[in-house]
């Protein structure tokens, strides 16, 4: 009987077979990474660079220029993604092909971390890792502090081949900024916009924020200050300026509120300027 129950047991095995995951979203990849759960990736998105060893999986392209037949080719069985990919049609026709998707939800607040973990492991059936981690994240957000603080920020994107612009409302870094306790010096003004030497003065930013690739683009700090209308704001004057790591600060990912801790010190230390 018991040689019987040992046969069905193994005879049971393939339909407990590993999930074929492909992931969309740097935030998404590094919460599987998070939970354990990497075997089970056979595909990333260009954006998922954390982990590094994230990197050494095959690249289904940009997430938000999606491609069906370059994603059915992996032969998934599951496909976890950030609400902001594009185009959502794509996704459509994966779903149709008889793959499960899972829509993480795309908000831009510190609140959709735990969201967006609980998600991924229950999609993994991962709910213990999960609900660990998601206690370790509400730590962190603890240490954030909650009273506001009059500093206001500019966050500039600038990558390479497109124009340098600065981050209003309705964008990640606008979410992060807020999420400080901070302000955001172009929240008049929905998403990203042109920089411009008017806009720039009128909007008066104390502290400037840019990214480790945005830096490298523009070509260094000094190339910076030479941007339109800079040198004339209290940033400019006290050359406040603070570098980041860009996904970290605007997917509201895992190392999401430490560096909102990291803003919220830089800030504190402009005010005092």
């Amino acid at each position: 009987m018991k040689k019987l129950l040992l046969l069905i047991s193994v005879l049971a095995l393939p339909t407990l077979a590993a999930e074929r995951v492909v992931s969309i979203g740097g935030d998404v990849t590094q919460i599987i990474y998070a939970l354990d759960a990497q075997q089970d990736l056979v595909a990333r998105d260009s954006t998922s660079l954390h982990p590094a060893q994230a990197t050494k999986l095959p690249d289904i392209g940009y997430m938000r220029q999606l491609n069906a037949e370059g994603i059915l080719a992996l032969k998934p069985t599951l496909v976890l993604s950030s609400e902001l990919a594009k185009p959502s049609l794509v996704l459509q026709q994966v779903e149709q092909a008889g793959v499960k998707v899972v829509d993480v939800t795309g908000e831009n607040s510190l609140a959709a971390i735990p969201k967006k973990i609980a998600t991924i492991g229950k999609a993994l059936h991962r709910e213990d890792e999960a609900n660990a981690l998601i206690e370790k994240v509400n730590k962190q957000r603890a240490e954030i502090p909650q009273q506001a603080l009059p500093v206001k920020v500019l966050f500039i994107m600038a990558h390479g081949g497109m124009r340098t612009q600065a981050a209003g409302a309705q964008t990640g870094a606008d979410g992060a900024i807020r999420s400080a306790g901070l302000i955001n010096a172009m929240a008049a003004v929905p998403h990203y916009q042109q920089l411009s030497q008017e806009g720039v003065v009128a909007a008066a930013p104390d502290l400037i924020v840019v990214g480790e690739d945005g830096l490298k683009t523009l070509g260094g700090e000094e190339k910076v200050w030479a941007l339109p209308g800079l040198a004339l704001t209290p940033a400019g004057q006290h050359r406040a300026l603070l570098v980041v790591d860009e996904m970290a600060l605007l997917s509201f990912g895992l190392d999401t509120p430490k560096t909102i801790v990291k803003l919220r010190h830089a800030a504190e230390a402009a005010k005092h300027d």
